[in-house]
């Protein structure tokens, strides 16, 4: 499977040092298998005048059943939960190699801001995070995990 990593720099060797911890998905490095997606990210940093570069990964889905997976379907309770989890802070356990699911759209932090203060319900906060074009991120975990099975293919710039 090809998998792309939207940047402002060309990504060879992955490291999750660089990671923001609160994220959908908490600290890892991030792809899709989505390519129009993975330069809709890239383009953001091209917003700061910096430049705009897809990096390509070839990825051994044959493992997927070897190492310590979280897989969203959907965008359900349990995702909501988890990405609340992730974006305030408290999902501190690091217990899988890989997670995959949707993507939160662009008003997460007011949405779930909304939803911590109680003033919307869970599934009108569900509503609100999904995104209306089909999307899907891996967010890769452990060194071990990217080192092993995610092997750069190349680049280009937008």
């Amino acid at each position: 499977m090809i998998l792309y990593h939207g940047s402002y720099v060309q990504v060879v060797k992955p490291d999750l040092s660089f990671s923001r911890k609160e994220l959908d998905f908490g600290t890892g490095f991030y792809t899709t298998s989505i390519k129009e997606q993975a330069e809709k990210w890239s383009l953001k940093f091209k917003k700061r005048h910096e430049q705009s570069i897809v990096s390509m990964y070839e990825f051994d889905e044959k493992i997927i059943d070897k190492i310590r997976i979280l897989k969203f379907d959907s965008y359900s309770e349990e995702w909501l939960d988890f990405v609340v989890l992730c974006r305030t802070g408290k999902n501190l356990e690091e217990n899988y190699d890989l997670i995959i699911g949707g993507i939160a759209n662009d008003d997460v932090f007011n949405t779930l801001q909304l939803f911590l203060d109680k003033l919307i319900p869970k599934q009108e906060t569900l509503k609100r995070l999904q995104y209306e074009k089909p999307n899907i991120q891996y967010c890769f975990k452990t060194g071990s995990i990217i080192c092993s099975h995610l092997h750069f293919t190349g680049s280009y710039q937008i």
